[in-house]
């Protein structure tokens, strides 16, 4: 029992800053693509059959990105940056096509705070994580 203690019986990762900071860049990715989930039934229970397909489409694409590259990040895996490149281009299309068709009023209003608080600081988040060279 009391070498159990001494030794391990599994290599535990040193903690550094570089893995701390990729295990939070993990975490946050992973939790967006996790909340796009709920927002796609929303989506397709409220909007008309026509648009739902597509906006339902293009979040879907965007949950599939920001969970490969945040899983990847997390468990310390190459292969996040096409993830993270990929997500960063939708979101930032996402966040566009949203201002742009929002109608006057507080669904502009709505449009162009989802861009600013949520879209667009996690498409530089992915941008970041994109053009990072690997060390």
């Amino acid at each position: 029992m009391a070498l159990i203690a001494f030794n391990a019986p599994c290599a535990a990762r040193p903690f550094t800053l570089t893995t701390s900071r990729r295990t939070w860049a993990g975490r946050v990715l992973t939790g967006a693509g996790l909340a796009l989930l709920p927002w796609m039934g929303y989506l397709a229970g409220t909007l008309p059959p026509s648009e739902a397909a597509a906006w339902v489409a293009l979040d879907a694409a965007e949950a599939a990105c920001l969970l490969v590259a945040g899983t990847r990040l997390m468990n310390g895996r190459s292969g996040h940056r096409a993830a993270a490149a990929a997500a960063a281009v939708l979101l930032v299309a996402d966040a566009y096509v949203d201002v742009a068709t929002a109608g006057p009023g507080s669904e502009l209003l709505g449009a162009i705070a989802m861009a600013v608080g949520a879209e667009l600081p996690l498409a530089a988040l992915c941008g970041v994580l994109a053009a990072r060279a690997v060390r």
